[in-house]
């Protein structure tokens, strides 16, 4: 069995300046570096797609759009949780008192 290789970000950016920057065609970079011509083709389309430098951010690591939206639900869902306690607070209050 074959281990995948795994290029570095900056890696991967070199690769695709050679195609977009320097006019390079696909084949050319892909068989100096060693590396598949479809496999630069989609780092050459991701990098066109991504917007304000997030390509190949790597697995698991969070856009700044994302990592807020995760911490806002977060932060939603302990302040339900607070709500939550206090109604049952005011419930209980309310019907000892009478």
């Amino acid at each position: 069995m074959t281990t995948r290789k795994k290029y570095s970000k900056e890696f991967k950016l070199d690769a695709v300046s050679l195609v977009l920057d320097q006019g390079y065609t696909r084949r050319e970079p892909a068989k100096s570096l060693d590396v598949n011509e479809q496999m630069l083709g989609r780092w050459v389309k991701e990098h066109r797609n991504s917007e304000d430098g997030q390509a190949f951010r790597g697995n698991g690591k969070l856009t700044p759009e994302q990592e807020e939206i995760k911490r806002l639900k977060a932060q939603n869902k302990r302040l339900q949780m607070e709500r939550d306690i206090l109604k049952k607070a005011t419930a209980f209050f309310a019907a000892e008192t009478k």
